[in-house]
This record gives structure tokens, C-alpha cells and sequence, in this order.
């Protein structure tokens, strides 16, 4: 089963890390460092260990004891769903994906109990209708930008050759301001960068395309104007705005599939965390505290 489907259950049920504004760089590394914990069990069935050990991987986290703690709880949730496939004598059938893996007959056996215990009302037409109105923004091509520049390459951890590429950029920025039209000659003679061969056409470019310190000052660009000089992790840019095309609205036809979908995942992610719960409520669990309901919550 998906470890991340798994722990997204759990962190529903009320084990989400706290939300820290700044978090601290991550390693992808499992850790060598022991951490003391107790045995774990679920209805007398123990998660040993090494099986923790091989799921904290998939967990990277700040420090051992978080990895720890969140793979184990990942553990004791798929152990808890395999047990009650098992008890419901749920039949496993593997399916295989588009790029040919095959599911394990563990996977299948949850996937096959969530099938027949999650049940998810399908959205009417209203409820999809008001999702688009109250959210037009994400149903809107993004805008293009078709824009020039000049690139005088330079890199942030050189400060003397940044100096002079900022210097250099200055200059050229003086030249544009008296003769806007030489652009495109500047370019071809001056930028480091390929499109220098085109006189420093970047053609269409969209947001997210560049650079946010580029996209920053292009944003703010009328068409014709030339920006001051742009640093960025690749040098100091001249940017020329010769065109914004306006993104449009996507009308509710194009895109009532993609919002029918977006709810019925959203809803079904949060039956599966409320089952988990109700599985976890009900359960012996030595080793992990993990709260659980007691009694059905509202579906």
C-alpha cells in the first residue's frame, strides 16, 4: 500500500507534526542512530524492529526519534487495516499499474478493504458548480509573457566577477535608456546567454518558466519598457517586455471532470483517516500512543 496514503490517515487521526514556519533541512538518509522505544504490538501482533528500521526511509525527518515515531506509526495502521481485511475475509486481488508493477497481495488486501468500507457520496452538480465559483482563480490559464533579455553571467559566490557583471549591466542599462531601439544589437553583442543568437528573444515564456527574481521584475514590466539591471543566481539581466498575453478563465464546462475528481479524492482521503480512527479506537496498541474515536463520527 502506498506509505503515504498510510501516514496521511494516521496524521488525520491527530498525529500531524507541528507546523513550524522555518523547517529545518531534511535528510533522505536513514539514520544510524538507535532510538529507544518500546516494543510495539497491535491486538498482540509486534512490529519488530527491523521492520521499523526498513520503513524509516520512507520518512525523512529532522532528527532519528521523528523518523522513528513516524514510521511505526505507519506500521501499526497498515497492520491494523490488514488485520480487519483479513478478519472481513476480504478476497486479495493485484492489480498492475500503467508502467507494469504489480501490487502485493498486502497492498491489495488494504486497497480491497477501504474499496468495500469507504463509502464516498458523489458530488452533485450544485456542489461541483459552487466549487468553481468559489475558486475561479485556479480555473485560469496562466498569462504568457514575450520577452528579451540581456545576460551578463556572473555567479553570486564570485563577488569580484558579480561586480563587474553588475557594473557591466549598469552601463548597458545607461546606453538602452538613450537608444531603447539598440537592444537587440546589445544583445547579440553583449549576452552570455544562447538566445543572445536571436538578438535575446526568450520568445513565451509563463510563470514559473524563470527565475523568481526575473519573474519578479518582469511582473511589474509594461510592454516596451526595459527593467534595470535583474540579479539573479545566473548574473545581472536587462529584461524587455514586448507583449503580456492575459491568462483567460476556463469555463465550468472544461473543467467540471477535474473538479469532480480534485472532491472525490479530497473526500475519500478524509473517510479513509476517519475509518483508520474508528480502527485505532477500538484496538490494543502497546508502544505508540495514537488517539482514535470511541463511536462513528459524522460521515
Amino acid at each position: 500500500m502506498n506509505t503515504l496514503v498510510i501516514d496521511h490517515a494516521a496524521k488525520a487521526a491527530g498525529h500531524a507534526h507541528p507546523h513550524e514556519h522555518r523547517p529545518a533541512p531534511v535528510s533522505t538518509e536513514p539514520s544510524k542512530e538507535r532510538v529507544a522505544i518500546k516494543p510495539v504490538s497491535v491486538n498482540g501482533v509486534p512490529i519488530s524492529r527491523k521492520a521499523i528500521a526498513a520503513e524509516v526511509q520512507n520518512f525523512p525527518a529532522r532528527n532519528p526519534g521523528e523518523g522513528w515515531l513516524a514510521a511505526t506509526r505507519a506500521l501499526v495502521v497498515r497492520e491494523l487495516l490488514l488485520q480487519e481485511a483479513r478478519r472481513l475475509d476480504i478476497a486479495a486481488e493485484p492489480q498492475t499499474d500503467a508502467d507494469g508493477r504489480r501490487e502485493t497481495e498486502e497492498d491489495a488486501l488494504v486497497r480491497g478493504l477501504l474499496d468495500r468500507q469507504i463509502r464516498v457520496p458523489e458530488a452533485d452538480e450544485a456542489t461541483l458548480r459552487r466549487f468553481y465559483d468559489n475558486n475561479l482563480r485556479r480555473f485560469r490559464t496562466a498569462p504568457l509573457y514575450e520577452v528579451d533579455h540581456i545576460l551578463i553571467a556572473a555567479r553570486r559566490s564570485e563577488p569580484d566577477a558579480f561586480a563587474a557583471a553588475r557594473g557591466k549591466a549598469e552601463s548597458l542599462a545607461a546606453a538602452l535608456l538613450d537608444e531603447p531601439e539598440r537592444f537587440e544589437d546589445l544583445a547579440k553583442a553583449f549576452s552570455d546567454c544562447p538566445s543572445a543568437g536571436v538578438g535575446g528573444s526568450l520568445g513565451q515564456i509563463a510563470p514559473g518558466d524563470t527565475t523568481p527574481d526575473f519573474e519578479a521584475a518582469l511582473a511589474v514590466l509594461e510592454p516596451g519598457e526595459i527593467s534595470a539591471p535583474v540579479e539573479t543566481r545566473y548574473g545581472v539581466h536587462l529584461i524587455r517586455l514586448n507583449r503580456r498575453i492575459d491568462g483567460r478563465q476556463l469555463p465550468f464546462e472544461v473543467v467540471r471532470e477535474r473538479i469532480a475528481a480534485y472532491l472525490d479524492k479530497h473526500v475519500r482521503r478524509q473517510a479513509s483517516a476517519q475509518y483508520v480512527s474508528l480502527l485505532i479506537g477500538s484496538a490494543d496498541i502497546v508502544g505508540i500512543a495514537l488517539e482514535g474515536a470511541a463511536s462513528p463520527l459524522v460521515q
